[in-house]
């Protein structure tokens, strides 16, 4: 019995909403475990930093400007990635959006800003990665979840309508895409300081009233997402698809 192969040697990555936060961790820890990785944001001058600490782990590295809003900008985004990259074996949708509202001022603007930034963006982003990768060995895809995508939460009703229907998308996903090879996982991540999550840590009671249902005690550290990401799209979770591992503490399995 051999042990299972951690290492993404060789894998050609591409990392979305990857200019800060989650997605920036997520693409250098990639790099880190031996993937060339390109990252994407609306601003590819936004990339600068994930681009150079891509290049400072030894690894090819291309910044592309992606609208995750427009298909045809989705399109164009991941064939030029993998062109930079010489293919593409993995996909990180993390590219996504939230604004705490209540629901009965929540608009039509709103609603399709983030319902189609989170959920419809990701699908195209897959759907583009997926052409590729069924055209080689296969691939992996991991989508970014969220708490949301198995609890309510008061005030983000679209973002959690849009994290419910990812989680659904992966699950689909990963039964019609296994046949050509492409594995579909999701990360859900607990509760991490972001500058997406900031307005909520602004505030101390909530602070010490939400560690209080973390069995952890504390909240996320980046590099606490780095690993799962790594596990999800190496050879050791060859036989993992249409999953979604949350990465919370211990909040889901507590409530």
């Amino acid at each position: 019995m051999t042990s299972p192969s951690f290492s993404l040697g060789g894998r050609k990555a591409l990392v979305t909403g990857a200019s800060r936060g989650i997605g920036e961790a997520l693409a250098v820890g990639l790099a880190e475990a031996g993937a060339d990785v390109a990252v994407a944001a609306r601003e590819s001058s936004a990339l600068a930093a994930a681009a150079a600490a891509i290049a400072g782990a030894g690894r090819k590295s291309a910044a592309i400007a992606i609208d995750v809003r427009n298909p045809a900008a989705i399109r164009a985004g991941v064939e030029q990635a993998a062109q930079a990259l010489g293919g593409l074996d993995i996909l990180v949708n993390n590219a996504g959006v939230e604004e705490v509202r209540d629901s009965l001022a929540v608009d039509e603007a709103l609603w399709d800003r983030i319902v189609d930034t989170n959920l419809k963006g990701a699908f195209f982003c897959a759907q583009a990665a997926a052409r590729i990768m069924a055209a080689g060995k296969g691939g992996a895809i991991v989508n970014l979840c969220s708490l949301t995508s198995e609890v309510g939460v008061p005030t983000a009703v679209p973002y959690g309508s849009s994290k419910s229907g990812l989680l659904g998308m992966t699950r689909a996903l990963a039964a019609e895409w296994a046949a050509k090879g492409i594995r579909v996982n999701g990360i859900g991540p607990g509760y991490f300081r972001t500058d997406l999550t900031e307005v909520f840590y602004r505030n101390a009671e909530w602070q010490q009233a939400m560690l209080a249902k973390i069995p952890l005690r504390r909240f996320g550290r980046l590099d606490d997402l780095v690993g799962a990401a790594v596990f999800l799209c190496s050879d050791a979770a060859a036989y993992i698809t249409g999953q979604c591992l949350y990465v919370d503490g211990g909040y889901l399995a507590s409530i």
